[in-house]
């Protein structure tokens, strides 16, 4: 009989590598190096998982280096993914799942960032609620985050808050796999934990508990702050709080080897009296919190109160993503199309539209313009022509695409 709770010289159980296994395969995602396909590694898991666990049991499991993957940034640029093997994946979804039942009750209750049951919606409403009653904030980037953490300092936190010796032996492993390049080159990784990987999220708000989160409570317990992952907002009632606070944190970051990005690090002045001029908002996971003006009904004076709204940066890139699947030029039926889009246009209302969606009206103008371009390119019909065959779709289908519910053709 197959003993699944069997361990060796480390604390791992057969059972902990299959849930883990699950775990990471209902995430999907492309595989490493070595070139393992989900396919290959479920039609023999039985005999890879057993490998695994035995060498994960035995100490002698050593990782390969991760694969480094660009990705286009919604600001520009590339941002540089490192991909691990599968059963790289699976190792560290093992020790995730151990150290993640340590530090989650010792988190913060503002950091929101890849934890469970927590989430952007959350931390986007408190940094409106915040805003309330504190006047000016601090919109926090910090440069280059994942690839700056030094190592020393991150397995100094994973020591002080998790005893085993086997899971620090084994982040201590992941740290030093170093990179295989785009140009197929070997890179040895002397700072970061590499975006992509199962245990850098958990790492990286590790790390930033002990560099951030409690020094706040520490030194500045008074001002109220979110943070998910690196994106931190900080709420200051006056000018010169928000001055020195901008300034505070500087220091501490330089002292924990981080840096601020000086342009991208900025005070805002959401309805604060100032001295300087501040932009009026900031953009956090997607939404932007400005004041927005109304007159109360009793004294009808104008007042204003912040309000949350989907950033401009936001609707851009969701309307660029729709001109890339050029729409116009699928040579299917609408039927097909709509099976197709509806996916992304669902992921897209569930997100977006959970504060307020009238707000994405701009966006679904426009994809209804493509879609009338398709019609155009289909049809072979004049605008009119188009315009008619498309409503006639929306009265014998109003449900086809997901938005036609909310803004129809």
């Amino acid at each position: 009989m197959t003993d699944y709770y069997e361990t060796k010289s480390q604390p791992i159980t057969r059972v902990m590598v299959w849930h883990a296994y699950k775990e990471v395969k209902s995430h999907a995602g492309s595989g490493g190096i070595d070139g393992m396909s989900w396919e290959y590694l479920q039609e023999n898991a039985s005999t890879e998982l057993y490998l695994l666990w035995n060498r994960l049991s035995s100490g002698s499991y050593f990782p390969k280096a991760v694969k480094q993957v660009a990705i286009p940034k919604k600001g520009g640029g590339e941002r540089l993914l490192g991909i691990p093997t599968l059963l790289d994946r699976i190792a560290q979804q093992v020790v995730r799942n151990h150290l993640e039942r340590i530090l989650e009750p010792k988190f913060h209750n503002s950091s929101f960032g890849y934890r469970p049951n927590r989430g952007c919606h959350q931390a986007v409403e408190q940094a409106n609620a915040n805003s309330f009653n504190h006047d000016f904030a601090i919109d926090l980037d910090i440069r280059g985050f994942f690839d700056n953490i030094d190592h020393e300092l991150l397995l100094k936190a994973v020591k002080h808050y998790c005893s085993d010796k086997w899971v620090l032996m084994y982040v201590e492993r992941w740290l030093k796999a170093g990179v295989v390049q785009k140009d197929g080159n070997f890179s040895p990784l002397l700072t970061g934990t590499p975006q992509g990987g199962v245990i850098s999220p958990l790492l990286a708000n590790l790390f930033l508990h002990i560099v951030f989160d409690k020094w706040m409570d520490k030194h500045h317990p008074e001002k109220p702050f979110e943070r998910y992952a690196d994106d931190i907002v900080v709420h200051c009632k006056t000018e010169s709080q928000a001055k020195f606070m901008l300034r505070q944190i500087k220091e501490r970051m330089e002292i924990c080897k981080l840096q601020l990005h000086e342009t991208k690090s900025k005070i805002v002045n959401l309805r604060g009296f100032s001295n300087t001029k501040y932009p009026k908002g900031f953009d956090f996971l997607g939404f932007t919190i400005r004041p927005r003006a109304y007159k109360t009904q009793e004294t009808r004076k104008v007042k204003s109160i912040p309000c949350i709204c989907v950033s401009q940066k936001a609707k851009t890139s969701i309307m660029e993503k729709f001109k890339e699947m050029n729409l116009h030029k699928r040579r299917k039926p609408l039927e097909q199309i709509a099976k197709e889009i509806n996916p992304v246009i669902r992921g897209i209302i569930n997100y977006y539209h959970h504060f307020w969606k009238d707000d994405m009206r701009i966006v679904w103008n426009q994809l209804n313009a493509r879609l009338l371009k398709w019609v155009k390119w289909e049809k072979d019909l004049y605008k009119m022509a188009s315009v008619k065959y498309l409503k006639t779709k929306y009265k014998e289908k109003p449900n086809l695409f997901e938005h036609w519910l909310l803004v129809y053709p």
